[in-house]
Order: C-alpha cells, then sequence, then structure tokens
C-alpha cells in the first residue's frame, strides 16, 4: 500500500477563497509548524492606483497547479501541501490566493511554502489584468 500524497487540497475558484478551508485541509496531529499565505489584491502597482483586477486561467491551470504542489511535496519533507487560487473579477482587498504546508518543524514549512507560492506565481498559467485608477489598465503574466 503507497503512503498517502500530502497534497490535500488544490484549487482554482470564482468564489471568495476561506483561509479556514485551506487550515482545516492540512489539520493532523504530527505537524508542529504550518505556514500560510495569503496574497491579496492591493491598491497599487508600480506607482499607480488599482481599481479591481480579473484573474484569468489557461485550461492547463490546475493540471499544473497540482504539478507544483507534487514538486514541493516531493522537494520537502512536508505533512501537508495546500493551494487554492482566484479566478474572476476581483476587487481591492479581497483575497486572490492561499497556500500553506504542514510540516513537523516550521523552518521546513517556511521554506516549502516560499518555494510553493513562488513556484505558483512563475509557471502557473493564470494572468491578471489590472484596472488603474487613471482608466489605463495592464495584462501581467500574459503570454
Amino acid at each position: 500500500m503507497s503512503e498517502p500524497t500530502p497534497v490535500r487540497l488544490v484549487g482554482l475558484r470564482e468564489e471568495p477563497l476561506d483561509v479556514g478551508e485551506v487550515v482545516a485541509a492540512l489539520g493532523d496531529d504530527a505537524s508542529g509548524g504550518l505556514t500560510l499565505f495569503v496574497g491579496r489584491v492591493r491598491d497599487h502597482d508600480q506607482g499607480k492606483g488599482v481599481v479591481g483586477l480579473d484573474y484569468t486561467a489557461h485550461p492547463s491551470a490546475l493540471d499544473k497547479l497540482h504539478e507544483v504542489c507534487d514538486g514541493v511535496a516531493a522537494a520537502f519533507d512536508v505533512h501537508g501541501v495546500a493551494a487554492v487560487h482566484r479566478v474572476g473579477s476581483l476587487a481591492i482587498g479581497d483575497i486572490a490566493v492561499v497556500v500553506a504546508t504542514t510540516s513537523a518543524h516550521r523552518g521546513t514549512s517556511f521554506d516549502a511554502s516560499r518555494l510553493l507560492i513562488d513556484t505558483l506565481k512563475a509557471e502557473v498559467p493564470i494572468w491578471k489584468h489590472q484596472r488603474f485608477s487613471d482608466g489605463t489598465e495592464e495584462w501581467v503574466g500574459s503570454p
């Protein structure tokens, strides 16, 4: 019988993200460390006011997100891995992404969570369309 995967929650959601769902998915008695990163929509970027944004995901994005989570699980001695990202229209202050890892010790969990968010941002085909207060707009991360 094979070991269960530490990847416990992976998703792309149009609905608001729930930090509690991510924490609950990673609950176990063996983990002394749970590191959580919550990315929110900020009101500025590169010196310009942001009024809102839209996230669009390529059809392969969910598979790629699973791949990234599996890679982090393979690279670190983690007990749990979770990553969820919003798609659709978001307002200032909305949660755009939640990633978390658990492990026996905090250092492993911090390192794994940093790699998880950095790799997600670099490799998962999710594109951001920002709308600025001066009426301009910009695509970020699109091909």
